[in-house]
């Protein structure tokens, strides 16, 4: 049975000061889910998660310092999809999907509502994000 973990780490270079990559580690999972990493692809310290047996599959946004989702993963992937296709959804880096033989993974990091500027990006979001998923 394959193990998989979702955490919004709300800054992937801030938890792994914190220890986020013994976590995983002692987790045993053969795939994470990462939220909010913060950092552009450059930014990812893959070499330490590779170190741990984890393929870095990265989707940041093109605003620095902001959103961004990614998938680790000991199982190779048979393909790995950045976004959804819908531009403003896909500038901000809030969904990565990793397809296996019999399954799928997304890490989606979905928008706050708290910010009424953001509340209408919220609910376009969440109608955009359900018809993609339905047209899997």
């Amino acid at each position: 049975m394959t193990k998989i973990i979702s955490y919004n780490v709300n800054g992937i270079r801030a938890a792994i000061k914190k220890g986020v990559d013994t976590w995983i580690d002692v987790s045993q999972a053969d795939i994470v889910c990462l939220q909010e990493i913060k950092a552009k692809k450059e930014q990812f310290d893959r070499e330490l998660f590779n170190k741990l047996g984890y393929n870095c599959f990265i989707n940041s946004a093109e605003k620095p310092g902001y959103s961004g989702v990614a998938i680790l993963s000991k199982i190779q992937p048979n393909h790995v999809e950045m976004g959804c296709g819908i531009e403003k959804i896909d500038f901000e880096g809030r969904i990565i999907r990793a397809d296996f033989d019999k399954y799928s993974v997304m890490s989606v990091y979905f928008p706050s509502g708290s910010n009424p500027l953001r509340q209408s990006f919220k609910m376009d979001f969440l109608d955009s994000f359900f018809s993609y998923i339905t047209d899997l």
